[in-house]
């Protein structure tokens, strides 16, 4: 499924200019802090009104400035892990699970959302979590929440912003993993922010764009990328690996 972003935004005093695209492949999004990382992802998610441009997933227009179309978040069938987790705090693990699958998949009942989101739970080893509310949870824990929610609604195009920078070494190279193979399989859409190489390296065939100060600096895979930086910042970062 192919898709593409051309988008105009301003957050505060930052102005952002961006252009992104890709298919069945993950797109990995890197960047120093404040460059607009998450303002895009915003903006395509529905969550920041955008100044102009054009956001279509498939055949499906998100927003077209020219032709006045502009769907509501919950209307864009896009699961979106953010920095904050997004975790209703009132809700059990397990409810939460089960909440993003019926926001996308209203005809399923009550019993088969619950049973569902509790398989997920167990396959990444949180099964033991589902009666807990997230406020009891260590900030590890609830990124793999958020990330199991977003990954069972199975959206159109999935937004992970730094998913897996909460987890600890050894939580965040399995999880890791389980992503780049989850991803994989799906062949749907993913546009992942990270600060880390290695989960560029551990995504099947991902295209990368850099950003800087609110404009794409550099895309191409990550060989291209790192063979011919065209800043510091690529340089740097390909050299962490």
């Amino acid at each position: 499924m192919r898709w593409h972003a051309r988008i105009r935004a301003r957050a505060g005093s930052f102005d952002l200019d961006a252009a992104v695209a890709g298919d069945g492949a993950p797109v990995v999004l890197i960047g120093p802090n404040g460059s607009g990382k998450t303002t895009l992802l915003r903006v395509v998610s529905g969550g920041h009104p955008p100044l102009a441009g054009h956001i279509c997933v498939g055949n499906h227009v998100l927003y077209d400035s020219d032709g006045g179309v502009c769907l509501a978040p919950e209307e864009r069938r896009i699961g979106y892990v953010p920095q904050g987790y997004g975790l209703f705090p009132h809700l059990s693990v397990l409810e939460n699970v089960a909440f993003g699958l019926a926001a996308a998949r209203a005809g399923r009942s009550r019993v088969q959302r619950r049973t569902a989101a509790a398989a997920l739970l167990q396959e990444i080893d949180c099964g033991h979590l589902a009666e807990r509310l997230p406020a009891t949870l260590s900030g590890g824990e609830k990124q793999r929440v958020a990330l199991v929610r977003a990954l069972l609604s199975e959206p159109d195009l999935l937004l992970l912003d730094e998913p897996l920078a909460a987890l600890d070494a050894a939580t965040r190279r399995d999880m890791r993993g389980y992503l780049a193979r989850h991803l994989a399989a799906r062949g749907k859409p993913a546009l992942v922010v990270t600060h880390d190489v290695r989960d560029v390296h551990a995504l099947e065939a991902p295209a990368v764009y850099a950003m800087e100060e609110g404009v794409v600096v550099q895309s191409g895979s990550p060989a291209d990328l790192a063979a011919h930086p065209a800043s510091e910042f690529v340089r740097e970062f390909f050299r962490s690996a």
